[in-house]
């Protein structure tokens, strides 16, 4: 199980720059995701949010700056190499397998450096029935842990939207993660199913108050729009602005700061209770 008995930065960038054909999407971005916070990144669209969640995750590399990674340099990285990092993500768009059970659907996600024989099994090759046993345990209990156990041998297609989202979340987080990286989980969802999702992503982090989470603890990484989700679950938020960071802060700090509430947030979540 992973731990977080460090105090160095689960994930850091140091000026990051990236260029596509001549427009600049990063500009000297530096950041920092702490052992055990909820961080997010917000901005209007073409801020860079995606490209900065695609450079933390491998799939777009810099043409300058450094990755860091628990007080050590991260190169090279690749998308294949975030479950032996103890990192995983999200995807907009769901990537679900329809035509397999929810329960097979979060195995896939578990770590495939420590579980040989999860694809064997699913492709109905010879593996390890130790190894399919103990995958599948730990997918259950993510999904009770999500309250979903009970949709284990559903298919996807048949499934609520919001539920479906769960399925997703499951998977990324079967390989227990110290740091979840979510790109705009809160899409598609209603106001109630958010309240839930945020419940959900302040329980997977050690709270301000030093309590423990109902499971190992995550730091989280969140790229999301949707505001009354970020300042609810945030510990610290990064703004986003023509590839610059332009604010950075806790929920009450980027409320209250003029640049941000005149660009991005407006009198609605200036007001908010």
């Amino acid at each position: 199980m992973n731990s977080l008995d460090t105090k160095d930065p689960v994930l850091t960038m140091t000026d990051v720059e990236v260029s596509f054909g001549g427009i600049v999407a990063l500009s000297g971005v530096s950041l920092e995701v702490r052992p055990g916070e909820v961080l997010g990144v917000i901005g209007p669209n073409g801020a860079g949010k995606t490209t900065l969640f695609n450079v933390a995750c491998g799939l777009v590399r810099p043409q300058s700056g450094t990755l860091g990674r628990l007080g050590q340099p991260l190169t090279r990285l690749r998308p294949h190499d975030l479950p032996r990092l103890g990192m995983s993500r999200t995807l907009q768009g769901l990537g679900l397998f329809d035509r397999m059970t929810v329960l097979d659907n979060v195995m896939v996600g578990a770590d495939r450096t420590a579980h040989t024989g999860i694809l064997a099994g699913l492709l109905g090759l010879p593996s390890s029935a130790s190894d399919d046993a103990a995958v599948r345990s730990t997918a259950m209990a993510t999904l009770e842990r999500l309250r979903i156990d009970g949709y284990a041998h559903r298919l996807p297609p048949s499934l609520p939207y919001a539920v479906r989202k769960r399925v997703a979340l499951a998977r990324a987080l079967v390989s227990e993660p110290t740091l979840l990286l979510l790109d705009e989980p809160a899409s598609g969802l209603s106001s109630d199913e958010m309240s839930e999702l945020g419940d959900e992503i302040r329980s997977l982090a050690v709270s301000p108050t030093g309590s423990e989470p109902a499971g190992p603890a995550t730091s989280v990484m969140l790229v999301e729009h949707h505001m009354d989700l970020v300042m609810s679950v945030c510990d610290r938020i990064y703004v986003l602005d023509f590839g610059k960071v332009i604010a950075q802060g806790t929920p009450d700090e980027i409320r209250e700061d003029p640049a941000v509430l005149a660009a991005y947030l407006g009198n609605e979540v200036a007001h908010e209770d």
